[in-house]
């Protein structure tokens, strides 16, 4: 699917996809819903991408859902249908694709757009970027995974204020409540950001894609299940060629050249 809304770059293994609708913050209408949805799709089948880096064009990182795009629609909308079709399946595609995912935020994300940062495995922003919940402004609880990430990152009551306050949470905030991994200088952001992105699309990608299906186990399912789960991704990951290169490597005192495989 060729979209306006998503630009996407696939160079040295890292495919950078940016949200592209910076007249309204990024906000997503149904048509960058679907590309995203189908870019995700594509990077978790092609072998050539090895890290994902998400971002926003211009200002923001995400505004979440366009309401004005949401209000047009004939009729009264479902709220339950739209997100089955559009932001639920993306956060659920973030979660499962077996390759490293950056949120790149270079400004505001809110609402579902901070839903999707909070799914991503990490996430950089940028020194003035901000943070919101959002929905709470508007009357609606949270969605797009906010109420899944967001305890289990700043912790249950600071994720309740967050949520009800609607209060805005700073980028050097955030990274001391750890929902951020760093921030950079805004300038320094898309840097900083590469430099890690291709350092991962260098590294074992299937044992980065099992050490992500590992965590997410470990979320929910209680240690007896955890560690039978490990055991049983250890399995898979000592028959990777970058499992035996690795170990040749280490052995023979030299830098692993890892292909993903």
């Amino acid at each position: 699917m060729s979209s306006q809304t998503l630009l996407t770059d696939l160079t040295a293994g890292v495919l950078t996809l940016t949200l592209n609708r910076p007249e309204v913050l990024n906000a997503f209408n149904d048509e960058l819903a679907a590309a995203l949805l189908e870019a995700l799709k594509k990077a978790e089948r092609d072998e050539a991408v090895r890290c994902l880096v998400l971002t926003g064009a211009g200002k923001g990182f995400c505004a979440g859902q366009d309401l004005a795009a949401f209000r047009e629609r004939e009729g009264e909308a479902s709220f339950r249908a739209h997100l089955l079709k559009t932001f639920n399946p993306i956060v659920a595609r973030l979660r499962a694709l077996e390759k490293p995912v950056i949120a790149q935020i270079n400004g505001a994300a809110a609402g579902a757009g901070l839903g999707l940062a909070l799914a991503c495995d990490l996430r950089y922003a940028a020194a003035g970027a901000k943070l919101r919940v959002a929905f709470a402004g508007i009357g609606l609880a949270p969605d797009s995974g906010v109420s899944f990430f967001l305890p289990r990152l700043a912790g249950l009551a600071r994720a309740y204020e967050l949520a009800v306050t609607n209060a805005p949470l700073a980028a050097e905030e955030a990274e001391k409540l750890g929902l951020v991994n760093r921030v950079f200088p805004a300038e320094a952001l898309a840097e900083g950001v590469r430099a890690l992105a291709l350092q991962l699309a260098a590294g074992p990608t299937r044992a980065f894609g099992l050490t992500k299906r590992a965590m997410n186990k470990a979320l929910t399912a209680p240690i007896d299940e955890v560690l039978d789960y490990e055991a049983y991704l250890q399995d898979a990951a000592g028959r990777t060629a970058d499992h035996r290169e690795g170990v040749a490597a280490f052995l023979e005192k030299r830098p692993p050249q890892f292909t993903g495989r």
